[in-house]
């Protein structure tokens, strides 16, 4: 059951998709919540819709891959808002469907900087004040593909196969009650999805807000007996 506690939940790659409707779930049922993502403009209309007047601002222009970046977010937030007591590792990309051999340089280390690495700067900087405050949840999005794997696919593949393996591993060495696992959040019709799908595929799926519906409340609902499990969204 989803606890009816006041929350502070910080949200990475809240711009659009999962992340954009979780920020509207989560801030409609009166939570704090706390997002980043690299589009400025994004970020200012955010503030201006959640932190009218002289209220600290809760969205942050961050690029995740820039582990000094994430070190100021933190710097920012916390002091004005706590340590959060959910953090929800759901900024991510995913590369254009190609055969491993034909994706450059370039792209994979995105995917792999953003997918992986930025989720480490994340837990690095937002962690450690979680364990001084005793308490928090740690959900790092996974995916199916975490899981399994798809053709045309491969860096997206390795990355959240990746992911699963940092969230279990971490799950044995937070102290308790903290919490962390790898969410799988289904198939949605994202932007991300439209990219490996295409358009009137994707379309098949559930919107972000109709997904967030369900998943919201499940996400607030992790507790230390799940720690290091494999769970997807209902």
């Amino acid at each position: 059951m989803a606890s009816n506690k006041h929350e502070v939940i910080a949200i990475t790659g809240v711009s659009a998709g999962l992340g954009l409707a979780m920020v509207k779930w989560y801030a409609s049922r009166g939570h704090t919540v706390l997002g980043c993502a690299r589009s400025a403009q994004k970020i200012s209309q955010l503030n201006d819709e959640y932190c009218k007047g002289n209220k600290p601002k809760q969205f942050s222009v961050v690029d995740i891959m820039n582990e000094a970046e994430v070190k100021r977010w933190s710097e920012e937030v916390i002091p004005s808002f706590g340590a959060p007591t959910f953090l929800l590792n759901n900024a991510s990309v995913i590369n254009n469907n190609a055969n491993l051999w034909q994706i450059s340089a370039e792209e994979f280390n995105d995917v792999i900087d953003i997918n992986i690495k930025g989720t480490t700067n994340v837990i690095r900087h937002f962690v450690p004040e979680m364990i001084k405050a005793g308490k928090g949840v740690v959900v790092n999005f996974s995916s199916g593909w975490g899981r399994s794997v798809a053709v045309n696919e491969a860096p997206y593949c390795a990355s959240k196969w990746a992911i699963e393996g940092l969230s279990k591993a971490m799950a044995l060495e937070l102290p308790e009650p903290l919490t962390c696992v790898p969410l799988s959040p289904g198939i949605v019709d994202t932007p991300m999805l439209k990219i490996c799908f295409g358009e009137q595929r994707a379309s098949l799926h559930y919107s972000p807000e109709e997904w967030a519906e369900t998943a919201c409340p499940f996400i607030l609902s992790i507790d230390h007996s799940q720690n290091g499990s494999s769970l997807t969204t209902p």
